[in-house]
């Protein structure tokens, strides 16, 4: 069995210093790009489902746990860089992005290289044999699917529900996912419990990428700590959007043809109701999860952390 000696503080406090030596530990060439990054931690709201997944009934945690925690933390970080040097942003988490600090094709490979990383923190839980079953590769395998489709995707401007739900189930539900599914198999869960934590971890997912879309056009960009309504410019396509060209087709071809400037566009998804069609749907995953929390007749301090994080990815809290 697991030797469970770590209260979630604790755990928490360790996976930060894990993720932090992932970058310190870098070669100084990498170092030299990445080293300002360990400033830029955000909730971690992946690592915190890991551990909390991996609690026993009284709510310790063993040190797979940690390392399964980091080497996530660590590969969103990867997908982060990825993904401002796809969006060409300049912010994110209130510092200037590795791609416009260092450039894109920097940026690519310290990505890569922090990529490669996580995989490798992996490599040093200490019940290696317990967990061949787990191959976290293909979450990432998913996560690069839902990028590229995401991609393929830029300004189709007719992009239906269906798609943009494939989309992000890749993109942004299936880390969530993997965060889940790590925490449950540390804990050496039953297969059913950790098929429902999976499952809960999807849809968690699902629900916080649902919620980020209306944060691009509801929060102010100093809250958001991330450019805002920059989603349409960027030529990616949101729920929002896809609501409001249900209701209007006529901005798909006003669009294409690039008659609509941002302004039409926050007025045009305002007008149909677009954000609080996305979040009514957000609201459908979320009451998936409370079902799927009451069957496993969650308790105590396990609860208390994964209904919390459901919470921030219903409501956008910081």
């Amino acid at each position: 069995m697991t030797d469970r000696n770590l209260d979630f503080d604790r755990a928490f406090e360790l996976v930060r210093k894990e993720c932090a030596g992932i970058i310190e530990r870098a070669p100084g060439l990498i170092r030299g790009y990445t080293s300002y990054l360990t400033a830029a931690q955000g909730k971690m709201m992946r690592a915190a489902a890991t551990l909390a997944c991996s609690m026993d009934e009284n709510g310790m945690i063993p040190m797979d746990a940690v390392i399964f925690a980091s080497a996530v933390e660590t590969l969103h970080l990867a997908t982060l860089i990825h993904d401002d040097i796809m969006d060409d942003a300049d912010v994110r988490r209130g510092l200037v992005t590795l791609q416009k600090k260092s450039g894109k094709r920097t940026a690519v490979i310290c990505g890569d290289y922090l990529l490669a990383a996580a995989m490798r923190q992996l490599s040093r839980a200490t019940e290696n044999d317990r967990y061949k079953s787990f191959d976290f590769s293909r979450y990432v395998e998913r996560v690069a699917l839902g990028e590229l489709r995401q991609n393929i995707n830029n300004k189709n401007y007719k992009l239906d529900v269906f798609r943009y739900l494939a989309i992000i189930d890749g993109k942004t539900a299936a880390l969530f996912e993997g965060a889940y599914h790590a925490g449950a198999l540390a804990g050496d869960e039953s297969e059913e419990r950790i098929a429902m934590l999976r499952k809960l971890g999807r849809y968690t997912g699902i629900i916080f990428q649902l919620t980020d879309d209306c944060i691009d056009i509801e929060v102010s960009e100093n809250k958001a700590g991330k450019p805002v309504q920059a989603d349409f410019e960027n030529g990616v396509i949101t729920m929002p959007f896809i609501h409001a060209v249900k209701q209007d087709p006529s901005l798909a071809q006003d669009a294409q043809e690039g008659k609509l400037s941002k302004t039409q566009v926050f007025e045009a998804i305002i007008k149909s109701g677009g954000v609080s069609f996305t979040h009514n749907m957000a609201g459908s995953y979320y009451d998936k999860c409370l079902g799927i929390m009451d069957k496993l007749s969650l308790s105590g301090k396990k609860k208390e952390i994964l209904g919390g994080l459901l919470e921030r990815a219903y409501k956008g809290l910081n």
